[in-house]
Formats: structure tokens, sequence, C-alpha cells
């Protein structure tokens, strides 16, 4: 085995987890490290996948996924009709759903979060997915027309009269509630019937509503944080209700303790309507911001899986090791196959037949993500500071991709030999869809590119400058979240565009919460950048390059493209429509490249295989915390 050389940190970290572990309390029956920090556990407004995998422990939307095949199961619906042209959605919610303070989960519930997620106000990353619902979208610009028009009464206010504001505010407010109910096809018919109607088929409109997003909220006690800004005429969402003891959930737990940066616990909810599915009684997530602290906690025992081994320099050793065992047992291992077993119940076995041997080790797991790394570029006509941004012009984006030698990356900067990426959407990922070509390695393409788009790489002094005036091309700032391994391939990139390109390369690093503001506000040049998509269409990743998303945060905006997705929106043929997409993104990852796919995906978990069961393998990541069952 290979000796782990842990900092002294890692020691000290791993004794602060003991100590949050050392509670009176009794010991959970799951321990687990997320993937970070929950952001937010108001489903409307998640975004990042830790999130996410809490929704699905505390929340239930009117369906769930089979973390196997991703076949669509009944959640709080038992049953649900799809009129024959596909539009309208009908569901029958069971009677038996409950809040965790015992109140029905009614439709009511449903329309409520949803007009939530349509409100402008509340800022929400998945806003567009709602304006598949009829007058979804014609909403969320009427609100925005309203917030406008108080920006300009407002003015005309005296700055001391409050009670005017607010007036105004409530007034506003009532108008954009009542035309919510005439414009907006979803609708209660009564307290457990729902139904909606969409603007255009959606293939995946069921895969959608097993979405977090798409979970609901308890109307009361969300109004209780809920008021109307003077300032700004916006409804002001407080998030003293997502925090115990005043949050409720309709999910198979409840959250008894959110302490931020230290840890979060969930007891099972006696109230829930499925309670003999949810295998483990209560769950811990602790937060352990340093890799190799976690890795030991998990070597010591102290937590029963890591979600996300990663920021940790001796990784690809430790899969190196997992891919010996592997080997060794690869005539056993295609045995267990061959009787349909699946990868937790063979590594199970061989576990239980044979542990591993020296140098070996089987307690580490790689699987492949519907997920890609990638660099952003920011694709306005100005940078922040106001000067012209070269990478406004996509010849300049297309030479910045093609001088990244992408394979170097993975085999000697992470080491953990991902697949290539030359798509922003994993290859074979999405049945009956054919991925395009992309653009791959060409340094001397990279020049000609350059070359056509007015810079010149001087030979005398091997750097880049406009070819009318003289005029270097500006520095490249490449801003990245610290941790893991985004500075070394920051680092390797840089090196790449300096040698090949001839420019001057400096590097920003910053903490994960300020690298996320500065992302979602263009304020960066090239940013670094994952995306894991949310379900199995190709839109889930196209769409982030529509001017109107909300995670559009490349600023990429290109009526061509608008236009086919609109197309895409409202073809009702499968095969054309597959054949619209593969356009589309072909559009995107060969002639425009507002952003750089280096790599896909990889996801790698640390767990026994004898000791933590029904980790699901499919690339979709989703890992319900109540299928979960630690044998200690």
């Amino acid at each position: 085995m290979i000796k782990l050389l842990v900092p002294v940190i890692a020691l000290f970290g791993l004794m602060t987890v003991v100590f949050l572990l050392d509670r009176p309390e009794a010991p959970a029956d799951l321990v687990f490290v997320n993937r970070g920090e929950c952001h937010t556990l108001d489903p409307q407004r998640m975004s990042w996948m830790q999130d996410f995998r809490m929704a699905n422990a505390l929340y239930e939307g009117l369906v769930r996924w089979n973390n196997d095949t991703f076949a669509i199961e009944p959640g709080v619906a038992e049953s649900w009709d799809v009129s024959d042209d596909r539009l309208t959605y009908t569901f029958h919610l069971r009677d038996t759903a409950k809040w965790s303070n015992q109140d029905p989960v009614t439709a009511h519930d449903f329309v409520y979060s949803w007009k939530r997620a349509l409100y402008p106000d509340a800022a929400a990353d998945y806003t567009d997915l709602f304006y598949k619902i009829e007058g979804g979208e014609d909403f969320f610009k009427f609100r925005q027309a309203q917030l406008e028009q108080f920006r300009q009464q407002v003015s005309e206010l005296s700055n001391g009269d409050e009670a005017a504001r607010l007036e105004l505010a409530r007034q506003l407010y009532e108008e954009a509630e009542a035309k919510f109910d005439e414009i907006v096809a979803l609708k209660a018919v009564n307290d457990y019937t729902l139904t909606f109607t969409l603007a255009n088929p959606t293939p995946y409109m069921l895969d959608l509503c097993a979405f977090g997003v798409f979970c609901p909220v308890h109307p009361p006690t969300v109004e209780q944080y809920v008021s109307l800004d003077p300032l700004s005429g916006m409804i002001n969402q407080e998030h003293g209700w997502t925090k115990p003891p005043s949050i409720v959930t309709n999910g198979p737990y409840v959250l008894t303790r959110w302490r931020y940066k230290r840890d979060m616990r969930l007891e099972r909810n006696p109230h829930y309507w499925n309670l003999p599915a949810v295998k483990a009684k209560s769950v811990l997530s602790l937060s352990v911001e340093e890799p190799s602290t976690a890795v030991l906690a998990f070597e010591t025992g102290t937590i029963d899986w890591l979600s996300d081994v990663s920021g940790v320099d001796y990784r690809p050793d430790m899969l190196a090791q997992a891919r010996r065992y592997l080997e060794r047992h690869a005539t056993r291992y295609a045995q267990l196959e061959s009787q349909d077993l699946g990868y937790g119940e063979i590594m199970a076995t061989l576990a239980a037949e044979t542990p591993p041997g020296p140098d070996e080790r089987n307690n580490i797991h790689a699987f492949p993500a519907f997920g890609t790394y990638f660099y952003n570029f920011n694709c306005q006509e100005s940078l922040p500071d106001g000067r012209p941004n070269p990478f406004f012009d996509p010849r300049v984006r297309r030479a910045f991709a093609m001088a990244i030698d992408k394979s170097d990356l993975v085999t000697r900067v992470t080491r953990l030999n991902q697949p290539i990426a030359s798509t922003f959407i994993p290859p074979g990922s999405i049945p009956g869809y054919h991925s395009p070509a992309g653009l791959g390695h060409d340094p001397d393409q990279s020049r000609t590119l350059l070359a056509e788009a007015g810079w010149e790489l001087t030979e005398k002094t091997g750097t880049l400058i406009k070819s009318s005036n003289g005029e270097p091309f500006p520095m490249v700032e490449i801003l990245y979240s610290t941790g893991q391994d985004h500075e070394d391939i920051a680092q390797a990139i840089a090196f790449m565009w300096e040698n090949e390109l001839g420019i001057t390369a400096s590097l920003v690093g910053k903490e994960s919460k300020t690298f996320g503001e500065d992302v979602k506000h263009h304020k960066f040049m090239i940013s670094r950048a994952n995306w894991f998509g949310d379900y199995g269409d190709p839109t889930t990743f196209l769409d982030l390059f529509r001017s109107t998303n909300q995670n559009n945060d490349r600023a990429f905006a290109n009526d061509w493209f608008d236009q086919r997705m609109h197309e895409i929106d409202r073809e009702l043929d499968e095969e054309q429509r597959t054949r619209l997409c593969e356009e589309a993104e072909r559009f995107i990852v060969e002639e425009q490249l507002p952003l750089i796919p280096l790599f896909h995906r990889i996801t790698v978990y640390m767990y026994e295989p004898d000791q933590l069961h029904h980790i699901a393998t499919h690339p979709r990541l989703v890992q319900y915390l109540w299928e979960l069952e630690a044998v200690h």
C-alpha cells in the first residue's frame, strides 16, 4: 500500500472531525462527506450538486428517478396522465404524502413553489426550465416590466416616503399574482390534482419533474420570511426557513442540525409516506474542506463514504492501486458480471473472497460522469474594466482552444486519464445522439486563425501583437477556484498559450464563493468551469448557450443559435429534434467556441464495498441518501 504523506493540517483536521462526531447524541447510521458545503436548502434556488443531493433527501417531487435505470417512478404523485398532443399533464397526488409537521402535501403547494421560481425576484438559476409551462416566460417578462415600472415611479416619490413605496410594491405584487393565475397554465384542480399545459411538447418533462428545483416547499413556513422591499419593489426572501427548527420538509428526512462549514444532521421523517424504503435512520454530513483530511477520515473509519475524492496529489496513485486489484481479479469479475450482478455486488463479493494485496486497494472507485470540465470565455464586446475584449471574436476563441494539448492535461497534470473532450455533451451519454467531431489540437491552425483576426506572432520577440498598430495582446487572466487540480490545470494551459501563441497569462485564484460570484456576473476574461447534466436530453447542456439562460456565464449571444434552440423546442419528430440538437452542438464546439471543452468528468468515491451498499453507478451521479445502507 502506498503510504499517504498527509500534512500536519490534515491531522488537525481529522481531530476536528472526530470532535464533531463526539457528541452525546446517538451516532448516525450513515456518515459521509458531501461534495462541498451546501449553498442553500431552498429547492427553487439550488444550482450546485451538493445542494441537490440534500434536496433529494429532504424533499420529494411529483416523481423521482430510478437510480439504476433513470426510469421515472412515482413520488408525491401516485399516477399521472398525458394528453394525446403531449402538452397537458395531470398528476394525481397521494393523500398519504405529508409534510414533516403533518400537514398534507397538496397540489396548491406545487403551484406555490413553481410560481416562486418564475418570479425574477428569486434570481433562480433554473427559471427557464419553468418556461416550458405555457405562459411561464410571459409571466417572467411581465414581472420584470413591473419592477422597471417601480424603479421609474419610485423616483417621483419622496426618498423618505417609505409607506408610499411599500404601497406601490404591494399593488404591483397583487397585480402579478392575478396575472399569474390568468396566463400561466399551472393549476391545482383540487387538493390532490395538479395540471399544467406546456408551451410545446417536451419529451423530457417527467425527467424535469424529478429534478430538485421542481420539489415543493411548505408555503406557510416560507411566507413567514417573505416581505416586500421598499427600495426595489421586489419580493425579499430571507433564508431562516431553511434552517432548523423552522424548516419543514416532505422527503425521507428532516434536518435537525445545520452548522455551516461544520456538519448537517438528518433524521428519518416519521411522516414520510414511504418510510420502509428509508434505510438509515440518521445521516450525518460532515463539511471537511481540506481534501487530505477527508481521505484520512475515511481511512481511519470515521466516515462511511467520501463522495468526492479530489484535491489530493496521490489520487492517481490510489486509482492505480485499484486498477491492479481489478486486473488481478479480472477473470472472477467477468464471471460475476456474467451472472448479471452490478458493480456494487461484484465488488462486495470480491472483497469477501479476497482482500487487497500489497500495493492494491478496493475502496476507491472511479465512475464516468454526465459532465464536462471546460474553460469559459467572456464573450462580451468589452472586458469588465471596459477594454476591448479580444475573445469577442470567435476566431480568437477557436485559436486558443486549438492551442491546448488536452492529452497532456489528463496524462501529466491530472494523471487520471479522463476522456479528452472535443464536445460539450459526453459522447454516448444520451441514447440516439451522435456527437460532432469538435476541434483538435492544432497550434499551426491556431496561429493562422489569429492572423485572420488581426493578431500577428512576431518572430523577433515571439509575442502576439495587433497587425495594424503593433499593440500587444492583452494579458490573459485565467480565473479559477482554489483547491483540487484547478491551479495545476491553469498553469499548464497558461504555459501552452504562452509557448504556442506568444501571449502573457496570469492566474487568479479565488475561494469558491467569491469565484462563483465573479463568474455569475461575468467578471473574468477566462474562467474554469464544470457542468453536469440535469436531465437526460441534449438541451441540459445546450441550453447554457441561450442568450437568456440564467446559467449563461459566458454572456454568449448568437441569433442563429437562439433560433435553432427555438426550433428544437417546437420540433415534434423526435429523430429530427435530435438531429437539430446535433447541429446546434456542432455550431458551438466547432464554430463559435464560447467555451473550451477540456475533458469529460469522472467521479471518484471512497467506500468499502462490503460495508456500504446501494451506491448507484449511473453517470447521472444521483445518490439517494435514503437508499444507502452502511454496515458497521
